[in-house]
């Protein structure tokens, strides 16, 4: 049993995960690692990742560099409340709307997160109390064509409703992107990230600070949580929860690489969705890296002996953890923020990768573009309808004889390594179609291999990273849908529609590229379409798994 405590963070871990920080922890601590990091030490990684490190590193200092942040929120907020304005809705992708979701959670302060660009989507948001609407778009590099789309969209629907954008739009960019140009010629009001941190890595930047503070959240509370546990992250000492949780994570032999997060009674909501990103994007590529899979209270079976499992405990807990391979994690908030960066830090060390890169979700993105421009967006010709559902494989010629939803299914997860996992994919509204994502649970416990749910486009700038770069033992199941009513985007020549249908593509052919079978289910009629799918889902059988 291995464990540690301290200040407001506790790491616990038994079987194979103490055993990987008895292998590595003593190295950690004499090659100074913990230290180097908070010193923002750019060679930690290797030659092939300094050059992206060295200007990624100042997340580790953030619990107290952001201090700035908190008054001018405050100013921002007294200001908008004033006008009567109090439902904050977030325009952003990836790192940028993922903390504030789970710092709002958390805090019980209500946020819209517009993390979408599926039209029906966007249409309730904008459909959503407009009059009393502040929004806050954020994205790192200013041209993020998901938050793009959103701002003209929010933009032409306060003009229609005779109120001026200036008034109501926030703007959270990197200073001299394109879109801090813009907004500020413009006449937004903008407030800039520092720019040497990467968009996962965020939380404690203004990324994460200003959407959560304008909603209500005690944001500096938030920094003194994360400062209370700086010195004891920066520690060459056995006791640093960091290196014992980046251990455990990035040092398991042989490497365990589904990681479940498990939420074991943790006050933080959502964390996992958030530490899914850090995970997934940081360590998957170079055909290694761990896959998180969030998987609510409990996991569908018996460990696996791939799996990892990692309670997220209630934020004072101390308790042990018992099992194989198991980890538990508490603290608060802020401090749990920085600790789970920190052991990405670490376990993308031993795993010999650069952690800071994403490269496999720029080839998505430039697939999506080359499918839009092309006007080529899901038009090549399905293998077959069955009722409500167009059916497409890529990846292979694995589809065999399937005639059927249900035998193109079983098809699919018959394609499954003795190691595989299998991501269901769902460019649905993740709001209104809320009850799809239970077909984790119920995949899970029928093919008895790890299962991953996201919603698309949202973990194109998460697992999506993995699914490319990670070790090649997936099969995909995506779904897409045709909207109810499409929207137009003000200025641009295609629609939310063309768009969401070009990131779909993009994506499936990135993945299908790299020799991973693909299963593309298109509901051509929304609900009955979708009541088809989750029947094949409920019929399938265990003895179509592959052994």
């Amino acid at each position: 049993m291995n464990d540690t405590s301290s200040s407001s963070v506790a790491v616990t871990a038994s079987g194979a995960a103490a055993d990987a920080i008895d292998a590595h922890l003593s190295a950690l601590v004499e090659q100074k690692f913990a230290s180097r990091l908070f010193d923002q030490d750019h060679t930690l990684w290797g030659p092939a990742a300094e050059e992206e490190s060295a200007k990624r590193l100042s997340w580790v200092s953030l619990a107290r560099s952001s201090r700035p942040l908190v008054g001018e929120i405050a100013a921002i907020r007294d200001e908008m409340t004033s006008r009567g304005l109090d439902h904050v809705v977030l325009c952003g992708m990836g790192g940028s709307s993922l903390a504030p979701e789970v710092i709002c959670a958390t805090a019980g302060v209500p946020l819209t997160v517009l993390d979408s660009s599926q039209p029906d989507m966007v249409r309730a948001a904008i459909d959503d109390r407009l009059d009393k609407t502040i929004v806050v778009v954020s994205s790192k590099s200013g041209s993020t064509v998901e938050t793009d789309s959103q701002r003209r969209i929010y933009e032409q629907a306060f003009k229609d409703a005779g109120i001026d954008p200036t008034e109501r739009i926030v703007v959270v960019t990197d200073p001299g992107s394109p879109l801090d140009g813009e907004a500020r010629q413009a006449g937004y009001r903008v407030v800039n990230a520092d720019p040497q941190v990467g968009g996962r890595y965020s939380a404690l930047t203004a990324f994460g600070l200003v959407p959560s503070g304008l909603a209500g959240v005690d944001v500096e509370a938030l920094l003194d949580q994360a400062e209370a546990v700086t010195d004891v992250l920066a520690a060459d000492d056995d006791a640093n929860p960091a290196l014992r949780l980046g251990a455990a994570l990035g040092g398991t032999s042989p490497l365990r690489n589904k990681v479940l997060l498990i939420d074991a009674g943790t006050a933080n909501v959502g964390f996992g969705d958030w530490a899914e990103q850090l995970i997934a994007e940081s360590t998957g590529k170079d055909g290694t890296g761990l896959l998180p899979v969030v998987v609510g209270s409990s996991p569908a079976g018996e460990l696996l002996d791939d799996e990892l499992w990692v309670s997220l405990l209630p934020d004072d807990s101390e308790d042990a953890v018992a099992g194989d391979a198991a980890v538990g994690v508490s603290g608060s908030l802020g401090a749990q923020l920085l600790l789970w960066e920190a052991a990405t830090a670490v376990a993308g060390r031993l795993l010999g990768i650069n952690p800071f890169d994403q490269p496999d979700v720029e080839s998505a993105k430039k697939a999506a573009r080359a499918l839009l421009d092309g006007g080529a967006a899901g038009a090549d010709a399905p293998a077959f309808t069955d009722g409500a559902v167009e059916v497409r494989a890529l990846g292979g010629d694995w589809l065999g004889g399937a005639k059927t939803v249900d035998e193109a299914l079983a098809a699919l997860v018959g394609q499954l390594p003795e190691h595989g996992y299998l991501a269901v994919m769902a460019y649905l509204d993740r709001i209104a179609d809320a009850a799809l994502a239970d077909v984790r649970v119920s995949l899970g416990k029928t093919i008895n291999r790890p299962v991953t749910f996201g919603w698309g486009p949202r973990f194109l700038h998460s697992t999506g990273q993995y699914h490319k770069g990670g070790a090649p033992e997936g099969v995909y199941l995506q779904i897409t849908t045709t909207a109810h009513e499409d929207l137009a985007v003000p200025g641009r020549e295609f629609t939310l529609g063309d768009f969401i249908a070009a990131q779909a593509g993009g994506d499936a052919q990135v993945i299908a590229e790299h020799g991973r079978p693909v299963l593309r289910l298109h509901l051509t009629d929304h609900d009955d379409g979708l009541t088809q799918v989750m029947q094949a889902v409920g019929d399938l059988k265990s003895e179509d798994t592959a052994s």
